[in-house]
């Protein structure tokens, strides 16, 4: 029997977890969509309020509960340290949902803001089930405005707005936690993109290729990629001269937000632009692994790349 799928997917709050994970399922066709605010609702039927009240509180104001507040030195880190703890209860819940699914044989997909990489243990499910863990980003207008839209729909107005400072400190917490675990970051810049991106990586076709393009021309490079046919940038390998082993950099890049900050990074510092050009100079070719949604786009992505001169074909 083939493995079980298990896909899970993080996010602060209103930033479209639920929609995506919802979309997500009738794609798939996975009947078992699970909310960890769910399992929230029964660890506190278990775990009581005088034991675990940050458990009992939010997750954006789990902070309040938090004893030596002055061991924080910024207010980023208390929130987020409020937030572990809150989420630190239901994580338990969440492992033991995934087991029974793969002891069934059943595939699901889990979402909520309580999946926190590096909290949760996904290596231990590896061998028995294709595991896949997703945190989505949002700027910031964007994220208030479905903040505050989803806010009004639950009928919590009120109370959430008064958090979205919070929530956004979590936001960017999560994608902290994601990035030092190798989690990919998914943008959400509309539903159908979203769902492209999760899909090309749970169905994505990846080829490794020799790029021989200059420092200038790596802004035409990754608007092949990733602008233009929604590709990933996954895994770069610099031979340099003189060096036995291979400088080896696991990337992941596949949305353009992050890809125009790397750009806009290299043009303005410098001193990067400087190294990078040192690196591309020692290196007779990149070695570059690069993914996209199908077979199909990915031939076009090389014939692309290609055309333009940036392959090395031996």
């Amino acid at each position: 029997m083939r493995k079980p799928y298990v896909i899970l997917i993080g996010s602060a709050s209103g930033i479209g977890k639920s929609t995506i994970a919802a979309e997500l399922a009738k794609k798939l066709n996975i009947k078992h969509l699970v909310e960890s605010d769910f399992l929230r609702a029964v660890v506190r039927g278990i775990i009581g309020n005088e034991y675990a009240p940050a458990l009992h509180s939010s997750s954006y104001d789990a902070y309040k509960h938090i004893r030596n507040k002055n061991r924080y030195t910024s207010y980023d880190d208390l929130v987020s340290a409020g937030f572990d703890d809150h989420a630190s209860y239901v994580i338990p819940a969440i492992e033991k949902v995934i087991q029974r699914a793969i002891t069934d044989y059943d595939d699901i997909i889990i979402e909520g803001v309580h999946l926190v990489p590096g909290l949760i243990n996904t290596e231990q499910f590896e061998e028995d089930a294709n595991i896949y863990f997703f945190v989505l980003s949002s700027d910031e207008e964007s994220h208030k405005e479905r903040f505050v839209k989803r806010a009004v729909q639950i009928h919590r107005g009120g109370k959430q707005l008064d958090f979205f400072k919070e929530n956004r400190i979590i936001h960017d917490h999560l994608l902290t936690q994601a990035e030092e675990n190798n989690v990919p970051i998914i943008n959400t810049e509309s539903i159908d993109k979203t769902l492209e991106k999760i899909l090309s990586i749970i169905y994505k076709s990846c080829a490794t290729i020799k790029l021989i393009n200059s420092v200038d021309e790596l802004e035409d490079v990754i608007n092949i990629i990733i602008n233009e046919n929604n590709g990933t940038l996954e895994k770069i390998t610099y031979n340099v001269k003189g060096f036995k082993e291979p400088l080896i950099r696991n990337i992941n890049v596949s949305d353009s937000e992050s890809s125009q900050k790397f750009i806009k990074k290299i043009n303005e510092d410098k001193e990067k632009k400087e190294y990078l050009t040192e690196l591309y100079k020692l290196s007779e070719y990149r070695q570059t692994t690069i993914c996209a949604p199908n077979q199909e786009k990915l031939d076009k992505i090389i014939k692309e790349l290609n055309e333009k001169g940036y392959v090395l074909n031996e």
